[in-house]
């Protein structure tokens, strides 16, 4: 590098160390003269016009500061320690919508580090702390406003209202599909279907009794219909599966898999098989239905995951459910209710969890998404029928 492209540098190192000493016997006008030198010879160092902010901080010179602030954001934007002194600039000023979003990014950031600066915790702290207030004050105020508005809705309407609401507050975030194989393009990605698309609901949850007398009958039969739901390919890496991995802390016992009939567990479950029969299943050759009891041993939980195709709805039905036992789809948090059927879409995250010293078993089956019309449905069933032919589609999954 030649001396005269080098002199640039020299110059802002220059006048950078003297600005530091003039900082340091409190002379911060000379500092403010100096680091403005600096940074006019190389504005791409936002170390320089951190040190022009400060030096304008220490003046009283808010627009000064905020001045060079913008000059270090400019030169990066993922300065950290720029948009820290923005957000206590904002706040310090009173422009607490600029202060809540600048704070909100710092934070972000910060979640980012491996180990925070330990002298920055205290700060950090404070940071949290805005943001925490003032967005309750704002959800506060849309709560208020949405009361009378969102009780005048049809129930799917006010759940979607209010998942708008508290996503636009921060409370809440809205998850998309994520489809392991087969994805239909343009449906809603709703956690949980609105109970309306299901009018067969009712004689399904009349036959939980029944149903649960069938399953307790093949449980006193022992574990031998039951067989360990993550079945993992051996030679697999570690994964958030391993401790479920052929393991019956989370069992399965099918009555249709792949839509194919376990006749021997049916046969054994004539009630359970007629209920069943009623519900206006998924058929598609080869790949569905699925029909299943669910079995969670006491002190389990099963990790977030996604499903395969989001051209189905997951149904369950809460068959034994002690305290302690939970469920989430997306954003949104359900306890199992014995007798009471829900639908979901599992190709959004969810998880699941059983705190209790007990046994939680659910009748699970997979039936159409709601938002597919009967030709939809269709032309579903005859892309796999084509595909499958070939021979060159992969082999099914459409287990949860």
């Amino acid at each position: 590098m030649s001396q005269q492209s080098a002199q640039p540098e020299q110059s802002a190192a220059q006048a950078n160390g003297e600005g530091m000493r003039a900082l340091a016997r409190a002379d911060f006008a000379a500092a403010a003269v100096l680091f403005a030198q600096a940074t006019s010879a190389d504005p791409q160092a936002p170390g320089l016009w951190r040190n022009l902010a400060k030096a304008h901080r220490e003046l009283g010179d808010d627009a000064g500061e905020r001045a060079a602030l913008d000059g270090a954001l400019a030169a990066d934007r993922t300065d950290f320690m720029a948009w820290l002194r923005k957000a206590q600039l904002h706040e310090r000023l009173g422009e607490e919508a600029l202060a809540l979003q600048a704070w909100q990014g710092v934070l972000q950031m910060a979640a980012g580090f491996a180990t925070p600066p330990p002298d920055l915790a205290g700060t950090i702290d404070h940071g949290r702390d805005f943001v925490g207030e003032r967005t309750a004050r704002l959800a506060a105020a849309v709560d208020a406003e949405l009361v009378e508005p969102l009780a005048a809705l049809d129930p799917a309407a006010r759940r979607r209202a209010h998942a708008f609401a508290d996503a636009a507050v921060g409370r809440r975030r809205i998850y998309d599909n994520q489809c392991a194989g087969l994805r239909y393009p343009f449906l809603p990605a709703d956690e949980f279907f609105d109970e309306g698309n299901f009018p067969w609901f009712a004689a399904l949850e009349a036959r939980t009794p029944a149903i649960r007398q069938e399953l307790e009958a093949l449980l006193g039969e022992g574990e031998e219909w039951l067989r360990p739901y993550v079945r993992l390919d051996e030679g697999m890496p570690q994964s958030k599966w391993t401790g479920l991995d052929h393991n019956l802390a989370w069992g399965a016992c099918f009555l249709w898999e792949y839509g194919r009939p376990n006749e021997a567990v049916l046969a054994r479950c004539p009630r359970t098989a007629a209920a069943l029969a009623e519900v206006p299943r998924a058929t598609i050759p080869g790949r569905a239905p699925s029909a299943f009891f669910s079995l969670l041993k006491p002190r389990t939980r099963i990790p977030a995951h996604t499903g395969v195709s989001n051209t189905r709805a997951i149904v369950h039905l809460p068959l034994i459910v002690p305290a302690g036992c939970g469920f989430r789809v997306g954003g949104e948090t359900r306890d199992w209710v014995e007798g009471k059927a829900l639908a979901f879409d599992d190709t959004i995250e969810h998880e699941a969890w059983n705190d209790s010293n007990e046994l939680r078993a659910i009748l699970i089956v997979d039936v159409w998404n709601p938002h597919l019309t009967p030709g939809e449905q269709d032309a579903v069933v005859r892309y796999y029928a084509a595909a499958d032919a070939t021979g060159l589609n992969p082999e099914p999954d459409w287990r949860d």
